[in-house]
């Protein structure tokens, strides 16, 4: 920014995430700057554009970074709208700093480089220590998803919540702040820390705390369960779902398949299933209720209620007759939505993996099986039958015939003995 015509005279400074990332020697992918001593008016007149709609932020007018005035907030009710805020020449840097939620995400620094740290952000670094700001931390529920998820991000660095932000973030529970969270706003923080390095601890630091009972009381509920792994030991059901998810996030898995591993035994009142198909019975009636209380995307709720209905028919599918597997194959939609079908299948293999299933060299077993049962059978179209003169009704029986003996021939190249 040195030299930067737009900015001459202006008492401006580098803050928050950008300044945390550089000195833990992290790529920066963002910077956001705070102006200390002046007025909209003036950054305007500078060709700055405002955007911000609740307080006044404006886009540089050459590298569209944004621009905050230095501003206050007052807590004026409950939730996370809550809030007054005062934005004006006389608010200080320190003032803006004291605001923010983490002392590792309130430090500044200045063009020259020098660090301002008025409340001890670099020593937290330091002890890989997560710690409020404030007090007024416990005015914004957010904070709580915010502080799980900087502990998703940061635990694989040693990083963890200090006891004293713990207690306060368990008495804003206790006072029913978290009651007052929209789920649009849940879902953006839980949706973002299904992508960090380590999701687990999002969820663990939301238990610590009592705010997962809140939230997502279904999966809270999993941790008092158990549930038998392909290994035929019986594990915690909620300790299961989170190695799950860890697997996923070291395979670099898209969100939905993480969702999917998170939720898929919320619906622990359904039997488990090992023959092919799920009928409308069977279908995971928690997790579509945790997926629409949640507003998750519908992307996210078809995979995960697939997961839970289809899982147990994947793991076993070695053990399925042809007509099974095929019953399979069209009960996952895979012949008409292949590319959710390689979802569904990665889900299962990295609940294998949880379950310290051994998984050979070229991967989990079932999944190469499936996806060879179905590309062969997509190859086989009702046209071929056409042009040999079946009509109505037929061409749909031969169809499926023809798609049931490729199957078997696939399943004895594969299992010649059978079952493996």
């Amino acid at each position: 920014m040195t030299g930067d015509p737009y900015l001459a005279g202006l008492d401006v400074y580098l803050v928050g995430g950008a300044v945390r990332d550089q000195l833990l020697g992290r790529p920066v992918t963002e910077r956001d700057w705070v102006v200390v001593g002046t007025t909209p008016e003036a950054l305007e007149s500078r060709g700055f554009r405002p955007v911000g709609k609740d307080f006044p932020v404006f886009l540089h007018p050459e590298t569209h970074e944004e621009y905050a005035l230095a501003r206050t907030e007052r807590k004026t009710g409950r939730g996370y709208h809550g809030f007054s805020i005062h934005a004006a020449p006389e608010v200080s840097l320190q003032e803006d700093l004291a605001r923010r939620d983490l002392t590792i995400n309130a430090m500044a620094q200045r063009p020259d480089g020098t660090l301002v740290d008025p409340f001890g952000g670099r020593e937290d670094l330091d002890a890989r220590l997560l710690r409020h700001v404030s007090p007024a931390f416990q005015e914004d529920p957010v904070r709580i998803l915010r502080l799980a998820r900087f502990s998703a991000r940061y635990a694989a660095l040693g990083f963890r919540p200090a006891e004293a932000t713990l207690v306060l973030c368990s008495r804003m529970v206790a006072n029913g702040e978290v009651d007052h969270l929209v789920p649009e706003r849940v879902w953006q923080e839980l949706e973002k820390a299904l992508g960090e390095a380590r999701p687990s601890a999002f969820f663990g630091v939301l238990r610590e705390c009592e705010a997962l009972h809140r939230l997502l009381p279904e999966l809270d509920a999993l941790f008092a369960c158990s549930r038998d792994t392909l290994t035929g030991a019986t594990v915690n059901a909620g300790d299961h779902a989170m190695r799950a998810l860890d697997q996923a996030a070291t395979t670099d898995a898209p969100g939905l398949v993480r969702w999917a591993l998170v939720v898929q035994d919320v619906d622990r009142g359904a039997a488990p299933r090992h023959a092919a198909a799920a009928d409308p019975a069977g279908a995971p009636e928690a997790v579509r209720v945790v997926c629409h209380r949640l507003r998750a995307p519908t992307a996210y709720r078809e995979l995960a209620e697939s997961l839970a209905r289809h899982r147990h028919g994947v793991h076993h599918a070695p053990s399925l007759g042809a007509w099974e597997v095929l019953d399979l194959l069209q009960a996952a939609d895979a012949f008409r939505r292949p590319g959710r079908f390689g979802d569904l299948l990665l889900a299962c293999e990295l609940d294998a993996r949880a379950s310290g299933l051994v998984v050979d060299a070229t991967g989990y077993r079932p999944r190469r099986y499936l996806e060879a049962c179905l590309e062969a059978s997509r190859m086989i179209t009702g046209g071929a039958f056409v042009r040999q003169g079946v009509t109505g009704p037929a061409i749909a029986s031969a169809l499926k015939r023809e798609r049931i003996n490729t199957v078997e021939a696939i399943r004895r190249a594969w299992y010649p003995q059978g079952d493996d």
